[in-house]
């Protein structure tokens, strides 16, 4: 009998993203970092960008052989041309993976107006000017993964109203996105990590305790938890997943 390979499957070693081409947004480091380590060794070529932590980003280019590429997420034309370059250095455009993103958190009173325009220029508008521009260039199969957060749901601590109104900006977005694009055989999700392990938040952080306690499993994420998730929505295995939001979160969220 000859051997079939069901729609959605890989044949047996060959890895899932083989002959794939990717891009990454913040990806010197945490999760970013992750997911590029994930991508490449499932098979993908990936191209990823950074602000300004260049050691970081040598180093997970060195060990994984992706390309590294200096953009500030908040400025439109830097992400439209990290976009190009990813293209003219791999040869094409499959997989866009949103993951730049800042953290400021204030009450309310107290957040400037000059903090709002660069929370949003970065968790909203750098996901809007990657989107724009990676969309000429993927197509049947293309994949859009955004990393959002559970506090786009659910806010758990005062200070962070800013920061959730980016985060539910972006699930919005990709549930529009997912329409607009599926006629084309683009699949758009959402990834919303809850409390994970790294550098902007450690799970021995002096507010590690209280957020473990936020969870049903009582322990933090690793950064390889959340590039799992993008991974398998990023391979032939999910080209029926579209519109979704799913949350990593070790039930913090319920």
């Amino acid at each position: 009998m000859s051997s079939q390979t069901l729609p959605g499957t890989t044949q047996v070693g060959v890895r899932p993203l083989d002959g794939k081409t990717a891009l990454v947004t913040g990806g010197s480091r945490g999760i970013g970092a992750a997911i590029v380590r994930r991508l490449t060794a499932d098979g993908a070529q990936v191209a990823f960008t950074y602000t300004s932590a260049k050691d970081q980003a040598d180093a997970v280019a060195e060990a994984t052989g992706a390309l590294a590429i200096q953009a500030d997420n908040a400025d439109h034309e830097a992400v439209r041309a990290a976009v190009s370059r990813t293209t003219q250095h791999l040869g094409g455009l499959d997989i866009l993976v949103n993951n730049a993103a800042v953290t400021l958190a204030a009450p309310i009173e107290d957040f400037t107006l000059e903090e709002f325009d660069r929370i949003i220029a970065v968790n909203v508008r750098g996901v809007f000017s990657a989107v724009q521009a990676a969309a000429a260039h993927l197509g049947q199969g293309g994949r859009i993964i955004t990393v959002g957060s559970v506090s786009a749901d659910r806010a758990p601590q005062p200070g962070i109203s800013v920061y959730a109104l980016t985060k539910a900006a972006v699930a919005g977005f990709t549930r529009g996105l997912a329409r607009e694009l599926g006629p084309r055989g683009i699949t758009v999700n959402t990834v919303q990590p809850g409390p994970t392990d790294t550098d902007m938040n450690p799970d021995s952080g002096p507010a590690a305790e209280w957020m473990r306690q936020l969870t049903t499993v009582g322990h933090y994420g690793k950064p390889a938890d959340i590039a799992s998730a993008v991974a398998y929505l990023a391979g032939p295995e999910a080209h029926f997943v579209t519109g979704s939001t799913w949350n990593i979160d070790g039930g913090s969220s319920v």
